[in-house]
């Protein structure tokens, strides 16, 4: 069952198209990635998701039922654009907004202090926002969107601001709510992160749905035939109809042979006996263009 499902979303500002029929099914318990370029009317719908702003025509499921106002409690939103007031103190922050959000003051406590020993921040617990680096301002507002525990979370560019290991922190707390049976919406420009995260996607580009469907069948549908052999040894100098010879490089000791089939129809296997003919084989393995190569091939051509 899908949990959110938007039917044919249509806003317009001025004469601005900002969202042209935009349609999508998001699973229940799943990480969906919502991509595009900047403009390309992610945030309108995000927004619209919200009910922020309402659309022109169109429809917002969740949980199978049309939206209405009091599903704001059900819905965690990390905005791109940051809202923390900044001259406030981070834990009375934290719990202003967890009451807001309609928890008991004994239940915001309980849940701050879990929080934030788990990301570290105790000790900034009394600090002022704007004391904060870009980093722990935004493991803060991230505390503030889950906080409530609800069941859709939007995280619209999380990872802005975070280092390595941070960055690695929260895609493994990502992978932890999915486990709990939330659903997010994850809106970035991170290409790996979506290959990591996102079980499905959907690409809008100059307002409209361009590319739809599960990470992996999307990947696979834009291979290229590209497949990286590594041999024992060096000098690879193979020619052959069955294949073109993209790059070499060696690997101590080993070469890694990147090679490109002539036609559709050749075989794998007749390749592997081709090359063992000549080489000892360590592996074979098929390349899959990366989301990042998909998102900028899509967008070039619409």
């Amino acid at each position: 069952m899908y949990f959110l499902e938007t039917k044919n979303v249509v806003k317009k500002y001025a004469e601005h198209l900002a969202i042209n029929k935009v349609s999508i099914k998001v699973p229940r318990g799943s990480v969906y990635g919502l991509l595009g370029p900047n403009g390309a009317g992610k945030t309108t719908l995000i927004r619209i998701i919200n009910r922020i702003t309402a659309p022109d025509s169109g429809e917002v499921y969740l949980n199978g039922e049309l939206s209405t106002s009091k599903d704001i409690y059900n819905i965690g939103y990390l905005p791109e654009e940051r809202g923390l007031y900044k001259k406030m103190k981070v834990g009375e922050q934290i719990m202003f907004l967890a009451r807001l959000k309609g928890l008991s003051k004994e239940e915001a406590q309980k849940r701050m202090d879990k929080w934030m020993a788990k990301f570290d921040i105790v000790s900034w617990k009394d600090k002022k926002v704007e004391e904060l680096s870009k980093g722990m301002q935004q493991k803060v507002q991230f505390i503030i969107t889950v906080i409530h525990e609800p069941e859709l979370l939007i995280l619209d560019e999380p990872f802005s601001g975070f280092d390595p290991v941070n960055a690695d922190l929260l895609k493994n707390e990502i992978l932890e709510l999915k486990e709990k049976g939330k659903t997010i919406i994850l809106s970035t420009h991170n290409m790996g992160s979506v290959e990591a995260l996102c079980d499905e996607i959907s690409l809008i580009n100059k307002s409209q749905v361009v590319l739809q469907g599960n990470v992996s069948e999307i990947r696979n549908r834009y291979k290229q035939n590209i497949f990286a052999i590594k041999i024992a040894g060096s000098g690879f100098d193979l020619q052959s109809t069955l294949f073109s010879c993209l790059s070499t490089e060696d690997k101590d000791g080993s070469e890694l042979v990147r090679i490109q089939k002539n036609d559709d129809s050749v075989l794998n296997s007749d390749i592997l006996k081709e090359v063992a003919a000549k080489y000892e084989i360590l592996s074979f393995e098929e390349e899959l263009p990366t989301m990042n190569d998909i998102f900028i091939r899509t967008v070039t051509n619409n």
